[in-house]
């Protein structure tokens, strides 16, 4: 099927994931548009992080519809969901300890045109040039992050799906890294973001998907937040 420059980027529809004999996801279904940020909130638990990578074919067993520039992934292994431009940032990262900065942000394959280039992304990090050649344990927390999100920007993935980007990091990276993905929605990025700072969320999502117990409970667009809080504090146990 044709890529679009517009519509949606991402459809799952009915989507239910299975773990061994765990049955996580029930029916989920959302829809992103081409450049939006969508967020995924919710207790933990509630099966948010199962969303992510259901929609990349992470889990044990998946059933239902999951289409991705248009082509139906439901079927296929992730390499070749990966292919269609989908970048991972998982909870831990994922970075290669033994490797040095440059060697992890030249690992990853490049999975489709147009993917930034290293010298684009020490400019976009530069933490990262000044430790280009650091191994990774050297790294701090929010070092780290950055790391995995630039080795994500250099496959050339445009649909990103980020898990708990902020978690145990200093106030100053994650404004950093608010400035950080409201740059890449400029520039045109598909953003899926599961995160528990919500404050954080609520500044940078165009919608809010209210994941509760494998299911979404609601959809609440930004424009809706302020008349939504105390339902959203319930779902969160605030």
């Amino acid at each position: 099927m044709a890529d679009p420059q517009d519509g949606e980027m991402v459809k799952a529809a009915d989507l239910h994931a299975h773990y061994g004999e765990s049955h996580i996801l029930h029916g989920v279904s959302l829809s992103v548009s081409r450049g939006e940020l969508i967020t995924l909130i919710g207790r933990n638990g509630s099966g948010r992080t199962t969303i992510l990578r259901s929609l990349l074919g992470l889990v044990g067993r998946r059933t239902g519809s999951v289409r991705i520039r248009g082509v139906e992934t439901i079927d296929l292994p992730p390499h070749r969901i990966a292919r269609l431009g989908v970048g991972y940032c998982p909870e831990e990262r994922g970075i290669f300890s033994r490797l040095s900065v440059e060697e992890n942000l030249m690992l990853p394959p490049v999975v489709r045109e147009g993917g930034m280039s290293v010298e684009r992304l020490y400019e976009i990090f530069p933490n990262l040039f000044e430790h280009r050649k650091a191994m990774g344990t050297r790294l701090s927390g929010g070092e780290q992050q950055m790391l995995a999100m630039a080795r994500i920007l250099r496959t050339g993935a445009q649909l990103l799906l980020l898990d708990e980007l902020t978690e145990g990091l200093a106030p100053v990276i994650v404004q950093a890294l608010k400035r950080l993905i409201r740059q890449l929605k400029q520039l045109g990025f598909t953003v899926i973001l599961v995160e528990q700072n919500f404050h954080f969320a609520a500044e940078l999502a165009d919608r809010h998907y209210v994941v509760d117990r494998g299911r979404i409970a609601e959809m609440i667009p930004k424009e809706a937040l302020a008349e939504s809080k105390d339902k959203i504090d319930a779902y969160l146990g605030v």
